[in-house]
């Protein structure tokens, strides 16, 4: 009984400096009000919408589009997302944007419902998904682009004009895509997570449609960029089908507690890569890394002791990437500009660090829940040293770097005028109805050099190059274009800490009232 106590208030002690630590981080960093920037982070999908839009539509200078798409296919594929600056609809990263989203939900729901913000994400998720039910018209059917990026790109046209090919694309039994369909089932499983308890015959519908998916990807493998040739040279695969497959296995796993798809991500691990490739990023092609750790948290649960074996070379190369981001490992870290920020490569890096700020955050959150420290090749890592870097990349996206620019639009006194975006660049449809054809756009205001007549809130720019530089130019399109799945993975981190944030002040509150 004595012992009890004992282990009772060391346990007290540790929750209260660990506390007191994040308490810590928090008043002696640059303060920047994050639940600001989360509700910018989630207006930016509405300005992504294609499709119909709804009545309460919150960025009013974009319109309906797209209202044909799958017409010639005799298939509706109305409604969805632009993954960026241009009109195409990509499935893949469509669907690792829905993932993201989800698992932040997941994650913080209740940190974005006290900010007021819960609804707001579930509305950006149900978008993706709703569009998901539509594109999946058959069990192993799955229609995985509508656009083609070369004629599009060939245009610079809002939305509402364009007059581009509106082609669709699909996969199928003959011609596979098991990326594809892995990826997009993981986003239903994790959206069917989200939706259980506030709409579970929803929740019931994408978990259907994610099982189909899934045997279908798994059945019938195959890159979709061999299927779907017209997506090379925008979302190639480069990375394979495997990690999908692993990652979708994992996502219904969470979603049924079915054994089955636990013992595939098991038995699968060594020969689909996943406890054999040590990764240095996370991203919508990439996801060994996300694997990697949602696999190695399946060890605080005792149930799982039994594949102790498999897991524990899941979490040694999640250690890597962690440790890796961390610069903690002995040879092989993950590169950083001279004001801190991760850097992988020059097009479009921010993805890469938003993503990583997630894995860290979650990670840290397991590390707290079950009292562990990291073990890097350079020494033992606590929870605190990782949301510690994790705020450290956000706060950088936010201002605190050399520039002392706010790399999410909208937010601060300084951020991108010229986003690389065709409808962020043309005056908006509500006030000029009158058409602008392909050239025109280019013309007329690709080249112009005021900044664009909209602004793109809540969008996550491509970001600086290696050394901290950054040009706010229309046509520097690795630095000022925004992709969905870049805010996507902010989303949760800013709930995070907008609560720690909150925490924070009310625990100061008689403070600051009594001075």
């Amino acid at each position: 009984m004595e012992d009890n106590k004992k282990q009772g208030i060391v346990l007290q002690l540790q929750q209260w400096c660990a506390l007191l630590s994040i308490f810590a981080l928090i008043s002696s960093s640059q303060s920047f009000d994050y639940g600001d920037a989360l509700s910018k982070s989630l207006l930016y999908f509405e300005s992504q919408r294609s499709g119909r839009l709804p009545y309460n539509q919150r960025v009013t200078w974009r319109h309906h589009s797209g209202l044909t798409d799958g017409l010639e296919q005799g298939v509706d594929l109305v409604g969805g997302y632009y993954d960026a600056g241009d009109n195409v609809k990509f499935g893949l990263p469509m669907a690792f944007t829905i993932t993201m989203l989800s698992w932040g939900v997941i994650e913080y729901g209740r940190e974005m419902e006290d900010a007021g913000e819960y609804k707001h994400a579930l509305e950006a998720i149900k978008w993706g998904t709703d569009y998901f039910i539509k594109a999946h018209t058959h069990p192993n059917v799955l229609w995985g682009e509508v656009g083609d990026g070369f004629t599009d790109h060939y245009c610079w046209q809002r939305p509402e004009d364009m007059t581009t090919s509106r082609q669709a694309y699909k996969v199928d039994e003959n011609n596979p895509g098991s990326d594809i369909a892995g990826e997009t089932a993981a986003a239903m499983a994790a959206a069917a997570i989200v939706f259980r308890k506030t709409n579970p015959h929803y929740s019931g519908l994408l978990l259907h449609h994610a099982q189909q998916l899934f045997e279908f990807g798994d059945k019938f493998r195959g890159k979709y960029d061999v299927s779907i040739e017209a997506v090379k040279g925008h979302y190639t695969s480069w990375s394979g089908y495997m990690d999908e497959l692993l990652w979708a296995a994992l996502w219904l796993y969470k979603a049924t507690n079915n054994e089955d798809y636990l013992k595939y991500a098991l038995n699968n691990a060594q020969a689909f890569g996943g406890t054999t490739w040590a990764i240095k990023e996370f991203s919508w092609d990439v996801k060994y890394a996300g694997v990697q750790i949602i696999a190695s948290m399946l060890l605080k649960e005792e149930k799982h002791k039994q594949h102790m074996h498999v897991l524990e070379q899941y979490l040694s190369k999640a250690e890597f990437f962690i440790c890796a981001c961390l610069d903690k490992n002995n040879v092989t870290n993950v590169q950083r500009t001279p004001g801190g920020l991760l850097y992988i490569r020059q097009w479009n890096n921010m993805q890469y660090v938003s993503n990583a700020a997630f894995l860290l955050t979650t990670y840290s959150d397991y590390l707290q829940a079950t009292h562990q420290n990291l073990t890097c090749d350079k020494g033992q890592v606590g929870p605190q040293e990782l949301l510690s870097f994790a705020k450290s990349q956000v706060d950088y996206i936010l201002g605190s770097n050399p520039t002392a620019m706010s790399y999410l639009v909208g937010y601060g006194p300084k951020y991108p005028q010229r986003l690389h975006h065709r409808g962020a660049s043309i005056e908006s449809y509500k006030r000029d109805k009158g058409f602008i054809g392909c050239t025109q756009g280019y013309d007329s205001w690709y080249r112009m050099h005021r900044p664009n007549p909209n602004v793109l809130v809540g969008a996550l720019v491509g970001g600086p190059d290696g050394n901290d530089g950054f040009r706010d130019e229309r046509w520097n399109y690795m630095q000022t274009e925004a992709c969905t799945y870049n805010t996507a993975t902010l989303v949760g981190v800013l709930a995070k800490l907008d609560r720690l944030e909150g925490d924070y002040l009310s625990l100061n509150q008689p403070l600051i009232a009594s001075t």
